[in-house]
């Protein structure tokens, strides 16, 4: 093949991968500005602070932005610690030729592609009916306490959804730390639990905060899993416990839209809810990448 018939396959290829990126790129950024052009001019100080009103039409969207932060958050403080150990005994612990291990890839595999809403069924089938209908019994109530939707059980049913984002994450971190590193700790003396605690995580760390902001990109913008698990249609008091009920912006962007009696006074409250669940989510991310910005600087500083 001439150099020139490969220049002109690879200029073309160039070119294809870039339309692609723009294009991408382009999709988003019109999605932006019809969200902000649309929302932008009905967010004020009471939209933010206060609760709703008027069959939703009027007032604030309090609850559900609080709501919303305090899923997230339930979420990945149950998330991570799972997927990390997970990712841990897969990585560094468990045999080469271990069916065990095997049989966990193939479950992590799969749940990643199986659909939210099974999620949610899951969630009132184990977490609700299973799960709360035995501590009931347990703790001897007699009416229902913990055998209904709650903040909890839909914290737990995203953190179920989001494992596979954390443990695949948490495994590329833990395979780019330099086998290097992992030797000279050995040759020191130290133990594999003692590399893995100073060694091996303090330099995934940056990689495993990644999946963190995956997960929760995932989590705050999912409806079906929560609407069977805790979210309620309309609750203008937060949540006070966690077997409370709780509004969600994903969820009351739904109800706008298909419950509103009149969808054309509504669309511009629905615009500046679904601005604000964007402007959440970015929130939240922004704090884990400052996270996962400042624990880099500090372990390059510290080589």
């Amino acid at each position: 093949m001439k150099y020139t018939t490969r220049r002109a396959i690879g200029l073309g290829l160039t070119g294809l991968t870039a339309f692609a990126a723009f294009f991408i790129v382009g999709m988003l950024a019109l999605i932006l500005w019809d969200v902000a052009r649309h929302g932008a001019r009905h967010i004020s100080w009471a939209f933010l602070t206060e609760a709703p009103s008027d069959g939703m039409m009027g007032g604030g969207i309090f609850p559900a932005i609080f709501g919303t932060a305090a899923l997230t958050l339930l979420m990945t403080l149950a998330v991570m610690p799972v997927g990390v150990l997970t990712a841990v005994y897969l990585h560094e612990y468990a045999p080469p030729e271990s069916r065990f291990a095997r049989w966990v890839r193939v479950a992590v595999v799969n749940l990643a592609g199986v659909p939210s809403i099974v999620f949610g069924l899951f969630g009132l089938g184990f977490f609700i009916l299973f799960v709360g209908g035995n501590l009931d019994r347990l703790l001897g109530y007699q009416e229902m306490h913990w055998a209904q939707p709650g903040i909890l059980w839909a914290s737990l049913t995203l953190a179920v959804l989001t494992l596979p984002v954390v443990i695949v994450s948490t495994e590329e971190a833990l395979r780019a730390v330099p086998l290097d590193q992992r030797t000279a700790s050995l040759a020191l003396g130290a133990t594999q639990s003692q590399t893995l605690a100073r060694v091996v995580l303090p330099g995934a760390l940056p990689g495993i905060l990644t999946g963190a902001v995956l997960a929760i990109s995932r989590g705050a913008g999912e409806v079906a899993p929560i609407l069977f698990t805790g979210a309620a249609y309309f609750l203008p008091d937060l949540p006070t416990s966690l077997d409370s009920q709780f509004m969600h912006l994903g969820y009351h962007t739904y109800v706008m839209a298909t419950q509103s009696p009149n969808v054309t006074e509504a669309s511009g409250p629905l615009y500046a809810t679904v601005l604000v669940l964007l402007a959440l989510t970015f929130a939240l991310n922004l704090v884990a990448v400052i996270i996962r910005t400042r624990t880099r600087r500090k372990a390059a500083s510290a080589h």
